[in-house]
């Protein structure tokens, strides 16, 4: 993956395609951000939405090492990426 914001932010598009893409870990990300299925496409705008992604991601090491094999990089990218995020996510939209 090239350095920077912008590989960043598609990776981290690709890990919430890879979440979506199975109800259980669906479930599991909605359940454990706090935030509703319908919320997702207005989180999605908000700049730190794509950083708490990856780290959901970086916090199941299986979900990290499956996504990283469907995706083709290495695990440690996702972790490189969600520095590239930065900030914080405010989880405000329940």
């Amino acid at each position: 993956m090239q350095p920077s914001r912008k590989a960043a932010e598609m990776l981290a598009v690709q890990a919430l395609g890879f979440i979506a893409a199975e109800p259980q870990r669906l479930k599991r990300f909605l359940d454990m951000t706090g935030i509703d299925a319908p919320a997702i496409r207005t989180a999605a705008q908000q700049p730190g939405f794509l950083a708490g992604v990856l780290e959901h991601m970086l916090g199941d090491e299986n979900l990290l090492v499956a996504f990283a094999a469907d995706a083709g990089v290495d695990p440690a990218e996702v972790a490189r990426a969600r520095g590239w995020l930065g900030g914080e996510w405010e989880r405000d939209f329940r």
